[in-house]
Formats: structure tokens, C-alpha cells, sequence
């Protein structure tokens, strides 16, 4: 899909379809007002009518109007001008890519009225991209060729974002916004593979894969060299799998001084979580190889920062395996030894994303980052709190915080502060070893694991994000977001300015 801009009237667009707005409450949009004119009413009798209502995403397709060079005009519903919000812009984007007819390869939007309140004419670009891109995005390359072809619904090639005069803000804006889609499609497409295809030695492939392509620098390591890191609380959660652990690092020296201060992403990368000897129920358990959607959003991430080539320094850090149940497998009531020295008594080896973590953390302070955010589909009680909505965000630096949900705000992928007090920590003791893994059931859980993971950065600048109600959709709707590529892709762009 090719995006591009330009200056002109938009009767004088020549496109396959033009895409211009009609509001609930205030009628027609500035440029659907200039079609009604050359047309000579067709826009207004088709509200006369009723067929165009302005509700909120519906959408009404005129072909061969008199005056307008684009074959079809189709009149995309805004709902009511002052509830016009970056869900509403999206769904209007989403509406006219799915409705504008299936002969519609270029497609073309007059969109300069289509105003979100604090969000400036790129921001409006970068959302378009999301938005039609989302529209594009198929998993479908495990299925027969036969099974490819019947579920293909066409597919545009071109869009144009129409302006009355030339913007270098729309300009970047969409280029900017064609590269976080690469890297959400990447962290989606590894999100929905299954279990026996990406291991963590496929996670590994990719990231070799993305150094190759973009100039990265990439390291992997495998169990004994794991082992030889001290890293006893990671390789405990492998212990019931005959998949090989690894350790990915990621590079990007995007700064031109040296690997100085790089921003450090840490990714969990639990390829398939069955919970281990604390075994999960069954139901929806295929689900679990979204565990790993916080590994394929740095992955997802570096490639966005390496193809607009920001001016930044980015490391990111992967422990990646699989928990699961065996004779071998770690048990509840076992003591095992991080990285840090510090030894852990595992309650519950369901809660086993802190314990690869909390390694990767100490591992991640070598590069001596100027902050560390971990991303991981964490805790269900995340999901208890948030639902699908926000991410949870808990950082105890309050600079780092704002940054990050002025990042979320920005992208459209939210995020919502939650304590990470030190009064949460006492839950968190053990008679038998420096700290438990978990907290008391049915109490602050998600809390209780970001206070686990801050015991392992002491006095960095940390933040993490727990993307377990965000990181994939159940239901009809079943597959991984790509969620939070756009907030980290945003975050890095804003240091890298």
C-alpha cells in the first residue's frame, strides 16, 4: 500500500474514489460542500434522501458525478462534530478503505476538517496509515493457498491524503506512519503465529533477520552461555521444555556517538505459557502464545526506529522460552538465584514472566541505559483493572512517566498510570529466600508484580508496561494488536527530536 499527498481541488483528484466527510450535526465537510457545488447537488440529495445521515462510519458511494474527475465520491459519516476523536477519525478511515467499492485501487481523502481536537495535520497522517493499514493486515500464511485466496478482499494500492495547499507535515507524517505500520504488522505477525512455529529460536531467526536488513547488531545466546550470566531465575522457567532458551540483544546505533545512553526495551518472551506445574485451566489456553507479545513489540519497534532512521540509541533485550509442565519442570515451594544475586522462592511458576524478566533487567544495566522500559503481557489482574483499553504503566520516575503517557496520547495507543508504592512490597516476603514471586491472591496482583521487577532496577530509570489486556484481542475478533509499537515508536521519536 503506497501513500502520498497532494495539492489540488479535490473534484480535480483523479482517483478511483475520492473520501470525503459528512458530520451528524454539522452536514458537509468543506469538501464535500465543493463536490456538492461541481455536482450540482449530488451530495445533497443523497442526504435529502436519507441514505447519508452523517452516523458515525456509515458510508454512501456516488459514481459519475458531474465535475469530479475521481470515478466514484464516497460520503463517509462523521457522527457529530464535537465527539470527532481519534476513534471516531479512525473508524471513518477504516469505513471508507473497507466501503469505497471493489474497483478501487487509488483511493483519495479530502480530509482537512476531519480535525481531532490537540492533534496536529502529521499526527492526522500518521493515524490514516494506522488506521488503513489495520484494514490490510491478514494472518493468513498458514493457511492453504486455496483457503489465502477465498479470504482476499481487495486490497488498495494507492492513497492520496488531498490538501489545498502543499504540507511537509502530512508529508512526514505519513511516512512516518507507513514505518510504525511496518513494525506493528511485524509484531502482529509474530503474535499470531502458533506456539510450534515461533519457539525462541524462530524469535531469534527474526532478530537476525531485522540486524541484516536494517544494520542492527544482534546477539544471541544460548543456554550455556544463559547459564554462565548467572542467570538462574530465567532458566528456571525453561526447565520443563525441550525448547532451548535464548537470549536475544538488539542494537541500534542511531545516535552517531558511540553506544552511549541508549534507550533499553525489554521484551517478554514467553513463547507458550501453559503455566508450568501451577497449570492453567484449559479453556482459551491457546491464547497463551500471545505471550510473547511484549519480545514482538521491541522487534516490532526497532525495525519503525531503523527504517526512519532516528537519531537515538536503542537496545533491546529478549529472554525468550517456553513454561511448561514435565518431571524436569520447576515447582512451587523451589528457590532459585537471579542474575542480581538476590534468591527467589517461586509460589506460583504461572507467574513466571517476572522471573525471565527480572533477569534480562540486570542484564540490560551494562549497556548503562538513560532509561529501561520492560514490556509484557503480565499479570491478569492488568486486565482485571483495565480491561483492553489502556496499558498498565507503573514507573516510580515521574519525568519517565509523563513522557511515556504523552507518547500513548499522542499515538492513540493509551496507557494508564498505576502505583508502583513501596507499601505493596511487604505482600512480596518469604521465610525461606530474599522474596516470593507473588503477592497474596486476589490482592494488587498486577501492582505486586511491577514492585517485584523494581527490586531488580534499583536506582534506574524504569518504567513498565503491562500489555496483557492490550497485547492481543479473544473472540471473533482473535489476534494480536501490535500494541505498544506506536506508543514506544512515539516515545523514541519524541527523544530522538
Amino acid at each position: 500500500m503506497e501513500f502520498n499527498t497532494k495539492a489540488a481541488a479535490p473534484e480535480a483528484i483523479k482517483a478511483d474514489c475520492l473520501a470525503v466527510g459528512i458530520f451528524e450535526d454539522k452536514g458537509m465537510s468543506a469538501a464535500a460542500r465543493r463536490i456538492d457545488r461541481v455536482s450540482g447537488g449530488a451530495v445533497r440529495a443523497a442526504m435529502a434522501s436519507g441514505d447519508m445521515a452523517g452516523k458515525r462510519a456509515s458510508i454512501v458511494v456516488l459514481r459519475g458525478l458531474k465535475g469530479v474527475a475521481s470515478t466514484r465520491v464516497a460520503l463517509v459519516g462523521l457522527g457529530k462534530a464535537a465527539d470527532f476523536g481519534e476513534k471516531a477519525f479512525g473508524e471513518a478511515v477504516t469505513a471508507a478503505v473497507r466501503g469505497c467499492g471493489a474497483g478501487t485501487g487509488a483511493l483519495a481523502f479530502a480530509i482537512g476538517d476531519w480535525k481531532v481536537v490537540g492533534r496536529a495535520a502529521d499526527g492526522n497522517a500518521r493515524a490514516l496509515v494506522a488506521a488503513a493499514r489495520a484494514t490490510a493486515f491478514r494472518s493468513d500464511e498458514l493457511k492453504s493457498k486455496a483457503a489465502q485466496a477465498a479470504s482476499q478482499e481487495p486490497r488498495r494500492r494507492r492513497i492520496t491524503v488531498v490538501t489545498d495547499k502543499p504540507e511537509r507535515g502530512i508529508a512526514d507524517g505519513l511516512r512516518q506512519g507507513v514505518a510504525i505500520a511496518n513494525g506493528v504488522d511485524l509484531a502482529k505477525r509474530l503474535g499470531n503465529l502458533p506456539g510450534n512455529v515461533c519457539t525462541p529460536e524462530y524469535l531469534a531467526d527474526q532478530a537476525r533477520a531485522l540486524a541484516r536488513e536494517w544494520g542492527l547488531k544482534a546477539q544471541v545466546m544460548d543456554r550455556r552461555q544463559i547459564a554462565a550470566l548467572g542467570m538462574g531465575s530465567f532458566l528456571s522457567v525453561t526447565n520443563g521444555s525441550v525448547q532451548p532458551p535464548r537470549l536475544i540483544v538488539l542494537r541500534y546505533e542511531g545516535a552517531g556517538r558511540g553506544f552511549a545512553d541508549p534507550v533499553a526495551l525489554v521484551g517478554k518472551g514467553i513463547t507458550f505459557d501453559s503455566g508450568g506445574i501451577s497449570l492453567k485451566p484449559g479453556a482459551a489456553m491457546d491464547e497463551m502464545k500471545y505471550d510473547m507479545c511484549g519480545a514482538a513489540s521491541v522487534l516490532g519497534t526497532l525495525r519503525t526506529v531503523a527504517e526512519l532512521k532516528l537519531r537515538v540509541n536503542v537496545v533491546g533485550v529478549i529472554p525468550a522460552c517456553e513454561n511448561l509442565p514435565s518431571g524436569s519442570a520447576t515447582k512451587p515451594g523451589d528457590i532459585v538465584t537471579s542474575m542480581s544475586g538476590q534468591t527467589i522462592e517461586v509460589l506460583n511458576t504461572d507467574a513466571e514472566g517476572r522471573l525471565i524478566l527480572c533477569d534480562a533487567l540486570t542484564y540490560v544495566q551494562r549497556f548503562k541505559p538513560a532509561a529501561i522500559v520492560d514490556i509484557a503481557t503480565l499479570t491478569g489482574a492488568c486486565v482485571v483493572a483495565l480491561g483492553n483499553v489502556h496499558s498498565g504503566l507503573f514507573s516510580k520516575d515521574d519525568a519517565l512517566a509523563d513522557d511515556l503517557l504523552a507518547a500513548a496520547r499522542s499515538s492513540g495507543d493509551s496507557a494508564w498510570r498505576m502505583p508502583v508504592d513501596d507499601d505493596y512490597q511487604d505482600q512480596l516476603k518469604s521465610n525461606f529466600a530474599d522474596m516470593a514471586n507473588i503477592g497474596l491472591p486476589g490482592n494488587a496482583g498486577s501492582v505486586t508484580a511491577a514492585c517485584f521487577l523494581a527490586r531488580f532496577v534499583k536506582d534506574q530509570r524504569w518504567a513498565h508496561l503491562d500489555i496483557a489486556g492490550t497485547a492481543w484481542r479473544g473472540g471473533a475478533t482473535k489476534g494480536a494488536t501490535g500494541r505498544p509499537v506506536p506508543l514506544l515508536a512515539e516515545f523514541l521519536r519524541r527523544r530522538a527530536a
